[in-house]
Order: structure tokens, then sequence, then C-alpha cells
């Protein structure tokens, strides 16, 4: 329970209000005498009645100034001072509460009437122009509200304008700190925000916990009051149980756990801390709201409430949508890593079947040429089955987060040329031009990924590129960076395209391949992103003057510095 910090300012708060009320009864009453009697005292000494028989008139323009600028109080001790101080000093006998004619007992019993209706109904002027200061007020500051709140994304942020605006507009009425506690995904309750600190250095006891997941289950007002606070006239209504902690400083104050609802569902927990014995209106939303005395307080106040609740319930919408959306996602996804894969996949393994098959044709009589050619061919299908499971595996872990790469310090000259060595079947005597520098420095990678993603590079020029055009594969090393770059001298890709080729299952359309190429996947470029990333470093598309396109991606040398530093 937290209340130490706001001990002091409770008790002078408190005992502040109670001299406000008696100071302005006290001015109320003093004023009101004085200028009474100061309206007699210029009549006789002036002579002005009875020379004036309807000089009393002007005591009323004493009671429509007080009433509507005092109030009522003020307007009725007018009246009856201005009563009695006339009939001692201005009618017969002089100096005495005694009137010698009845028609004298008549006029002023007249004037105290018409000077107390007066006053009243300047009175209620002043507060029907009062609560039109007071509506207008209220809308401006939900206005502000609305606005400050609509302005920010975050649900922490919108909740924590809410609480101040709570506390500051409801000080007055007993409310020192307000609070939102919010479920999270497994339904425990967290505190999202504060009016008065930042919700980390808030530290809820395991009581106050159980408790606010007693009020959201329950949907009761719950009270914690120190037991020397609880006065015997408090009683546990229908809508509020009423408990008793042990807080050394809890005497001046309260804490008020209610719960948030929108609509028929509870979406949070407002605690407030109050201050003892104000009792101003009733927060709690029942029956009997509608008959409290101050229930255009209490339904301001649930505006507020009800804005923090709607807040919540867009929160939890956009983030149902999202999932929502994420469904689809996966949907669309997931079909169209069936319609693209299933065709990738049937293409080699009809080609191993058909290879088989014919090496095991007993009525035909191969020769060691053709058979070779059929095994050859078994074994290229089966590199490239190899390839594609490993392209879905790879981005398979990417996505769930599972790709660690196992780094070592190794040359990404020797590594380039490894790769090279094993796709020699593949690039069919093409020419490759290396140019790397000498003093190319050891990088530290994953091998085995980054050869995937050098294999997947390299395919991807041999795919777009003619037999008699060569592929180039350049490097350069920065202060930060080894940069490496694959150019070949195809069609290029178009400028929109140059991020989404990176994008699972995402073809160029419209470019032109080599029709003795076979259609990838979509995959490998996806995969040499996440890849490259994984190692901390960045892989992009450019085209080239001459044309066609390079793809570059490099590999951070930080950690390299740093040893040589």
């Amino acid at each position: 329970m937290i209340f130490s910090f706001l001990e002091t300012h409770l008790q002078r708060s408190r005992y502040g209000l109670e001299r406000q009320w008696l100071k302005r009864y006290i001015v109320d009453t003093l004023l009101a005498t004085a200028l009474a009697l100061g309206v007699t005292g210029v009549i006789y000494v002036l002579h002005l009645y009875p020379a004036i028989p309807n000089i009393s008139f002007l005591y009323l323009l004493i009671v429509l100034g007080l009433s509507s600028t005092r109030g009522l109080y003020a307007a009725v001790i007018t009246s009856i001072v201005a009563v009695l101080s006339f009939d001692f000093s201005l009618t017969e006998p002089l100096y005495t509460f005694t009137i010698a004619r009845p028609e004298e007992w008549l006029a002023l019993f007249i004037f105290l009437v018409t000077a107390i209706i007066t006053g009243r109904l300047a009175s209620a002027l002043r507060q029907r122009a009062e609560q039109a200061t007071q509506h207008a007020k209220e809308t401006r500051e939900l206005y502000d509200l609305v606005n400050a709140t609509t302005n920010e994304e975050s649900l922490e942020r919108q909740l924590s304008i809410v609480a101040r605006a709570i506390v500051k507009n409801f000080a007055s009425l007993g409310i020192c700190d307000c609070a939102f506690l919010v479920p999270d995904a497994s339904g425990q309750l967290l505190l999202q925000a504060d009016a008065c600190q930042p919700t980390e250095e808030i530290t809820l006891s395991s009581d106050e916990r159980k408790t606010a997941a007693s009020v959201m289950a329950e949907r009761k007002v719950i009270d914690f009051y120190h037991d020397a606070a609880l006065s015997p006239s408090t009683r546990t209504s229908l809508y509020r149980y009423t408990r008793i902690v042990t807080a050394k400083s809890a005497a001046l104050s309260y804490v008020r756990l209610q719960p948030l609802q929108s609509g028929q569902h509870v979406v949070g927990v407002t605690r407030l801390l109050m201050r003892e014995g104000t009792r101003g209106f009733s927060i709690e939303r029942g029956p009997q709201l509608a008959k409290e005395r101050f229930s255009s307080q209490a339904t301001y106040f649930w505006t507020f409430l009800d804005q923090a609740a709607a807040m919540i319930e867009r929160a939890h919408l956009r983030r149902e949508a999202m999932q929502i959306e994420l469904l689809k996602r996966t949907d669309s996804l997931r079909s169209a890593l069936l319609s693209s894969v299933s065709h990738d996949l049937r293409t080699p393994l009809s080609s191993i079947k058909a290879a088989a098959s014919s090496l095991l044709q007993e009525d035909v009589q191969w020769d060691d040429e053709t058979r070779r050619s059929f095994l050859l061919a078994i074994e290229h299908e089966a590199d490239r089955l190899n390839r594609l499971v490993g392209n879905l595996l790879d981005m398979s872990r990417i996505e769930g987060g599972a790709l660690k790469p196992e780094k070592e310090w190794y040359p990404i000259s020797e590594l380039i040329h490894d790769v090279l060595g094993h796709l020699q079947d593949t690039l069919q005597e093409r020419e490759v031009r290396v140019s790397l520098p000498d003093d190319l420095p050891q990088v530290e990678l994953d091998y085995l990924q980054m050869d995937q993603v050098l294999t997947n590079l390299l395919e991807n020029a041999e795919r777009y590129t003619l037999p008699c055009l060569p592929i180039e594969i350049s490097g350069e090393a920065t202060d930060e960076h080894v940069i490496i770059g694959i150019a070949d001298h195809g069609p290029g890709i178009p400028p929109h395209d140059l991020e989404r080729i990176f994008d699972k299952f995402y073809r160029v359309s419209g470019t032109v391949r080599r029709t003795s190429s076979v259609m990838g996947t979509g995959l490998g470029l996806a995969v040499c992103r996440g890849l490259v990333e994984a190692h901390g470093g960045h892989i992009w598309a450019e085209n080239r003057t001459g044309g066609g396109a390079i793809l570059r991606f490099s590999l951070p040398l930080a950690r390299i510095r740093r040893e040589i530093i």
C-alpha cells in the first residue's frame, strides 16, 4: 500500500477545505451586515426617511448585488439585518425593536419577503450561470482529453493522460491519485498507468493484487481502510465491500478499487487513492446514482472512466485485428507455399523417377554414355531437390527465430572459391570473373550459412544471364564491413522491385530468363536476407549502368577492429 508520500498533502488539504468554508460564511455574514448597516446609516444621517417613503428599496440593490456575487446566504443575512436596523433606527418609536403602526409592520414584512425572493431568484440565476460555465469547462476538458489521447498510439500513454485528468478535475472531491490495472495476455493484472508516479516505482502488495483480481471477477467496489479510519457509519452496500488493512498513514486516506467496464465486459481495474472524510459524491455506478445530489459530478467522473475503458477495448480490438490479419497472411503464405513448392518438388522428383525407371528397363540395353547421362541427371536433380528443401528449412528457422549462426574466423575469398567448386555443374563452363583484393580480411561467419548465401546468389545470376555472358564477383573492405557483390549481365530489376525481390515467394514479373533455366521458388533471396541479417549484415540490390543487376551483401568487421585496437 502506498500512502506515505501523500500523508502531509492529505492532512493540509482536508484542514484547508474546512477552513475555506468557514472563512466564506464569516466573510458573507460580515459583508452583509456591514452593507445593510451602512445603507441604514446613510438613510439616518441624510434623513431620507420618512421624506422618501419607499427608500427601503435601496436595500434591494444590496440584496441583488450580494445574491449574484456571494450567493443566497449573504442575501438572506442582508435582508434580515436591513429589516432589524431599519426598525431600530428609522421607525417610531426609535431605538427599539417595536413598531407603533401596523402598516409599518406590513411594509417591513413585505420588504423582507420581497428581499428574500429577489435574493433567491438572483442566486438561482447565479447558480445557473455557474453551471453553464462549469458545463462549458467540462466540455472543454473532455475535448482536450479526447484530443490528447487521440494523438497517442501507446495505451500506456493514453491511460496516463486520463489518470492525470481525473486527479486534476476531481482533486477537490477527494481523489488524490489514480491508476489503471489492465490484464495482460495471460490474464494477470499489471499496473499500466499512474497519475502521480512512474509505474516502475510503484509496488502493489500481494493482497492488493489479489483484491484487484477479485474486483475484476466479481465486479464489486472494494475499499481499503485503516482500522482507526473506519467510521462506525460505514456500511457494505450492494456494490461495495469494505476491507480493513493495517497501514500507519491510512487514517488520512484509503484506496478504492473498482471495476472498469466497457459494456458488459470488465476490461480492467481503477485504483483511486481517496482522501478520508470527503464524501461529496458517489463514484459508484449503481441504481442509486440517479438519486445522488451530485449526480452530474458522478456522471462527469464516469465519462473519464468510460474513455479509459474504451481505450483499453480499442487496444484489445487492435490486437485481435492484428492476430486475424496475421492468420490471414499465414493462410495466404501457406497456400502460396503449397502451390509453389508442390510444383518445384514434383519437377526434380519426376526427373529422378524417369531417369531411374529408364535405367531399370530390362528390355533396353543402354550404352555407358547414356547410362552416365541418366546418373548425372539423377545427381543434378537430387542436388536441386536438396537445395530446395534446405531453403525451406532455413526459411522456417529464420521465421521461428531459431537460426543462430555458429561463427568462426574464415577467409571470405576461400569461401567463394569453395562455392564455385561445387557449382561447376550448374555454371557449365560459364566464365566467372573474381576480383578480390589480396588484403581482404577474415570474417567471423557461419561457413554453411554463408555458403548457402553465395550459392543462392550465383544460381540467381546464372538463371537470368545468357551462357555467353560472364558473372562477376567483387569484394572490398571498409572500416566497418566487408562487402561482396555478385553482378550479371541480364535484364536488370525494375526500380520498384529492388526491395521486394527479397520477400518470400516474390518473383519479378515480366523478367525474361533463359529458356533452359528452371524457374525459382522465390525463396532463395529471402533466405539470403535472413542469413545475412543473422550475421549482423545487410543485403541489397542495384542495377548496373551498362545493364544487368548486382546483388551486394555486407558482413561486419567491428569485432576485428576492437581486437586490433
